[in-house]
């Protein structure tokens, strides 16, 4: 990809696209930030390298403008805080974006979605992940997908979860879910596929599965982190169906 290609991000200021804008820029890419917050995103060391674009992501004339120019567009947002709903806010705004991308000549969409078999019976959150995915590529702008697991990095909601529990809690009462078998993935190597991904333009229209090489469980992390902190921790099954996430401990 030439480096003076405009590649546009967005989610700027979240976990993960707080972290590739600075990886881009350190290798001369032209970045654009699509943000909610302005304020938000000056705030950040690198707002003066970046040329940033408030607006909504479901706005028509907000998504003309960012993606205008526009050689390579990062989707990295997601609607789970807006409550509920947040499947159907998911897919409208994918189909927008991916809509907007295609009218404004977009060469390639990069999205981060969520790893999981889609035959097996995922959960609402993950299940809109992979729809997301779907819903991008309507419009017909190459999809590279990768679908990650757990992202394992300081920062990061699901280790400072785990964190949080293991330092606070020597016995923990825990529901099913902490027993399900997950394949994280350290935020670094996350980074680099992204990154990588520029310059693979022929994965545009795959679904990319990445994941650490240890398939493991909550359990499994938490008591790994306890462990490199010198702790000791006990976990217990809960045999109702409690469904806290994150868990707090069980009342049933």
């Amino acid at each position: 990809m030439d480096r003076t290609e405009t590649i546009l991000v967005t989610g700027a200021t979240g976990y993960i696209g707080g972290r590739l804008v600075p990886r881009l820029l350190q290798e001369d890419r032209r970045v654009r930030v699509l943000v909610r917050s302005r304020a938000k995103a000056l705030s950040r060391p690198w707002s003066d390298r970046v040329e940033i674009v408030a607006g909504d992501i479901l706005c028509p004339d907000t998504l003309s403008r960012a993606l205008k120019g526009v050689s390579v567009a990062y989707y990295l947002i997601h609607s789970m805080s807006h409550g509920a709903n947040f499947h159907d806010l998911d897919i409208k705004a994918a189909r927008a974006f991916g809509k907007a991308a295609s009218n404004a000549g977009v060469n390639r969409i990069i999205y981060l979605g969520g790893l999981g078999d889609p035959q097996a019976n995922l959960s609402p959150h993950l299940r809109s992940r992979q729809e997301t995915g779907s819903a991008l590529g309507e419009s017909g702008v190459p999809v590279t997908e990768f679908r990650a697991a757990v992202v394992v990095g300081s920062g990061s909601i699901s280790f400072e979860m785990i964190r949080y529990l293991a330092e606070r809690l020597p016995i923990m009462i825990c529901p099913k879910w902490v027993y399900s078998r997950i394949q994280p993935i350290a935020v670094d190597d996350l980074l680099e596929y992204l990154f990588s991904a520029l310059d693979t333009p022929e994965s545009g229209g795959a679904v990319v599965e990445i994941g650490g090489s240890d398939i493991t469980t909550y359990k499994g992390l938490m008591l790994g982190y306890a462990r490199a902190r010198g702790l000791r921790r006990w976990l217990i099954r809960c045999q109702c169906s409690h469904p806290a996430y994150p868990p707090t401990g069980c009342t049933g």
